[in-house]
């Protein structure tokens, strides 16, 4: 899994400093790049990964079940991301674990527009890659 799409979630926080996230995020156009900062100090998870926009301000963070995988590919290597979409619950953004230079997905593939799914109890669950079976 070389190319991914990441939720961004915390949007409803506001910042310390600066413009609230939610406006952070209205203001991002598809394709433009944000910046994945780790945050190994950050009381609540040492895994914590904020996403900052390509204007230096925060929109959110990464889920706390990818941002393990994601900071482990940035200590292995070039991770780029660029700023897909504005959600109802959040952002999603478009990360390239190879170092290559990030491209939005078809447009067509909304898997992600709904989440989390309607009457879920679980807002950090994120749907993986659906693969045909064999």
């Amino acid at each position: 899994m070389r190319h991914i799409s990441l939720a961004v979630v915390g949007v409803q926080f506001d910042n310390k400093k600066g413009p609230p996230r939610r406006f952070v995020v209205e203001m991002c156009t598809p394709g433009e790049p944000v910046e994945l900062r780790p945050e190994p100090k950050n009381p609540a998870d040492r895994n914590a990964i904020a996403v900052y926009s390509a204007r230096g301000v925060q929109l959110g963070y990464l889920t706390a079940e990818r941002a393990p995988m994601i900071g482990k590919a940035m200590r292995d290597g070039i991770v780029q991301a660029i700023f897909q979409r504005k959600e109802k619950w959040g952002a999603t953004i478009r990360a390239h674990l190879d170092g290559s230079v990030p491209t939005l997905p078809d447009p067509a593939d909304s898997r992600a527009a709904d989440w989390p799914p309607p009457g879920s109890q679980d807002a950090d669950w994120w749907p993986d890659e659906e693969w045909p079976d064999e």
